[in-house]
């Protein structure tokens, strides 16, 4: 057990629940980008929506409990939770929140899940090395991230051909009237999907910060107040809005229509309710992008806009990297070790030289010039592998 001062325990909660308000306010634009790019209801009225089921997902997990395992997964299945200490949990929250609002800011529609286990795993590696790792949690998470995206487009494809063959016989108009309503329904149910998976991400953070200092007795569980508490923020942070997210989810990636639009929340729904019941800190931006490119692609694969979705897809990608190694920086800085932090800056600046040679490989006009970009590509992410090498040990 790791003592914390009241006063600091209260602190760190609250720059939990700020965690939670950013991620309503990054990744909530995912659940009513279809219902504002099909033009089913204005972005207000959307996000109001949105807020109203992220918070309703409260009281669905109050009646079935067993939705509640994702918490179970981000408190003690990526970390080992007596490992856990106030320092990590700082670290974590740091790097999740910094990425998040450097993607917000480009209009990127990442992931928070991932940036928050990203977090995690980054402070935690920092503190006790690579054997802090729960790899069973962190499998499933990773396996996830692959998944959750091509199931839900393969998906939302079988519920556009079967509501396409199901009403082949009805007039465009009274198919127009029907997947308005339909597609209003099943964004209603995606929100409260994103409301169950995500805010559960910030109760695992919390509960397992009061389990590491002796705040929470008995077994670990999370206390109603934590659950009440996470709802409220990331409901509040949809009402806040995250419009430049809205624009790439509804409109950039592919154009929707209703018939679209019902089908890929729909498909999203059914992920993320199967991802909570089975525990999984699944990505709903990941999920949702996913079925929205089903959707595009079921009417045509030129329908889909394929360069933003690869630059949505590259940033899913560095993630985890990214805020992994934010959060160690942070946690180095906060326990005293300013030499590990230098180097996880010169980490940091190092990939950012092979991010800029691998543009050189794409935009090189003759083979000399892409065979020089190529290896230096090559010899940043070396350094970079060295220079991490050397900060962890």
């Amino acid at each position: 057990m790791h003592e914390l001062a009241f006063p600091l325990l209260i602190a760190l909660i609250v720059v939990a629940l700020a965690f939670d308000f950013l991620n309503g306010l990054h990744d909530a634009a995912n659940s009513i980008a279809t219902v504002v790019g099909t033009r089913l209801l204005s972005p207000l009225a959307a996000v109001a929506f949105a807020a109203f089921f992220n918070f309703a997902a409260y009281f669905l997990a109050l009646q079935w409990p067993s939705l509640h395992k994702v918490a179970d997964t981000i408190g003690k299945g990526l970390i080992d939770k007596d490992l856990v200490t106030p320092a990590v949990v700082f670290g974590a929250l740091v790097g999740a929140m910094f990425w998040n609002v450097v993607t917000w800011m480009k209009g990127i529609p990442s992931s928070s899940s991932h940036a928050l286990v990203g977090g995690l795993i980054g402070a935690g590696v920092a503190h006790a090395n690579i054997d802090a790792i729960q790899w069973a949690g962190l499998n499933k998470t990773l396996i996830a991230i692959v998944l959750s995206p091509t199931i839900g487009l393969i998906l939302t494809m079988a519920i556009m051909l079967l509501t396409s063959w199901l009403g082949v016989r009805a007039s465009a108009r009274d198919s127009e009237r029907t997947f308005r309503g339909l597609h209003l329904v099943s964004a209603g149910a995606y929100s409260l999907g994103h409301g169950l998976n995500d805010a559960q991400k910030t109760m695992g953070i919390i509960t397992v910060l009061l389990y590491s200092t002796g705040y929470l007795h008995g077994d670990f569980h999370v206390p109603h107040w934590v659950a009440l508490s996470c709802y409220i923020a990331i409901g509040l942070g949809t009402l806040t809005g995250g419009w430049r997210i809205i624009e790439t989810m509804g409109t950039r990636i592919t154009k929707l229509n209703q018939h679209q639009g019902f089908s890929a929340s729909a498909g999203g729904s059914i992920m993320l309710f199967a991802a909570s019941y089975l525990g999984i800190p699944v990505s709903t931006t990941h999920t949702i992008t996913g079925c929205v490119i089903g959707a595009g692609a079921a009417r045509r694969a030129s329908a889909v806009r394929w360069g933003i979705a690869q630059n949505v897809m590259v940033a899913w990608i560095i993630t985890i990297p990214a805020s992994a190694t934010v959060a160690a920086l942070f946690y180095w800085l906060i326990s005293g070790y300013a030499a590990r932090a230098l180097l996880a800056v010169a980490v940091m600046a190092i990939a950012v030289f092979a991010v800029v040679s691998l543009r050189e490989v794409r935009l090189g006009r003759d083979g000399l010039g892409r065979t020089a970009a190529v290896i230096a590509t090559l010899g940043f992410l070396l350094a970079a592998i060295v220079v991490g090498y050397a900060a962890l040990n």
